[in-house]
């Protein structure tokens, strides 16, 4: 069970992720927490509140995410975001956070923080 203290900024303290667009919204609480690349699959499967992992970097994270009210995105594998994409997210009010880890291991730690939360 997710702790409803759990929240964005906690999160990112914790697992040392940077936050690249939506600074004013880390107050957000996280409800679990999905990982793909396919949109698509994201669209289907994701709920509300979910923390979003991927290594896609493009402009349609940021329309799928509004798309869903996902909590956030954390992109991996040290992909840069183009600050159009970044732009994009602020003005759709997305938080964006990079992680300089795998998706693998950003999900485990996700995990791990998750259940101790």
């Amino acid at each position: 069970m997710i702790s409803m203290k759990t929240n964005l900024k906690l999160l990112a303290k914790e697992l040392d992720l940077t936050c690249l667009a939506g600074e004013a919204f880390l107050e957000r609480t996280i409800d679990g927490a999905y990982v793909s690349d396919l949109l698509s699959d994201v669209m289907g499967k994701a709920n509300a509140g979910m923390i979003w992992i991927t290594s896609q970097v493009h402009r349609n994270i940021v329309a799928v995410s509004s798309l869903k009210e996902l909590s956030a995105i954390i992109v991996v594998n040290e992909r840069p975001v183009e600050p159009e994409v970044l732009a994009h997210a602020e003005e759709e009010e997305v938080v964006v956070f990079t992680s300089g880890q795998s998706a693998f291991d950003t999900a485990g730690l996700l995990y791990s923080y998750l259940k101790r939360n």
